[in-house]
């Protein structure tokens, strides 16, 4: 591995890590203090999350970013709409099936996404 795929992996783990912020943040308060159903939270902070993370996607963690074609930034945002149905499926089933609470869920899910997400994004930023 070269050292500049080395440090992109680093940044892109920081910034992923902001994001799971955002997105816990969001989660827990829609969902623990305005009663928002944790499945709609989760879409919701999952959006927000997705817009802050891609801002910092293509303005720090991928070289080639400010190149983007519309064909990449398609392939970026369609691989986000999969990353949302995996988030809410792993919601689901985490929750409704193995009795996890919501939060715990929540980084179970992040898990899984954040494999997804690094494969598909860095396709669509570098092509």
């Amino acid at each position: 591995m070269s050292r500049e795929r080395f440090l992109e992996i680093v940044r892109f783990c920081i910034v992923g890590g902001l994001s799971l912020l955002v997105d816990c943040a969001i989660l827990f308060g829609l969902t623990d203090f305005a009663g928002v159903h944790y499945l709609y939270s989760a879409a919701i902070s999952f959006t927000a999350s997705v817009i802050f993370n891609y801002w910092l996607c293509v303005t720090y963690v991928f070289k080639n970013a400010r190149r983007q074609t519309p064909r990449q930034a398609t392939i970026f945002i369609g691989s986000s709409v999969v990353g949302l149905g995996l988030n809410q499926l792993c919601m689901w089933f985490f929750v409704e099936i193995i009795s996890w609470h919501y939060m715990l869920a929540k980084l179970g899910a992040t898990v899984i996404v954040t494999l997804w997400n690094y494969v598909m994004k860095r396709r669509a930023i570098n092509g």
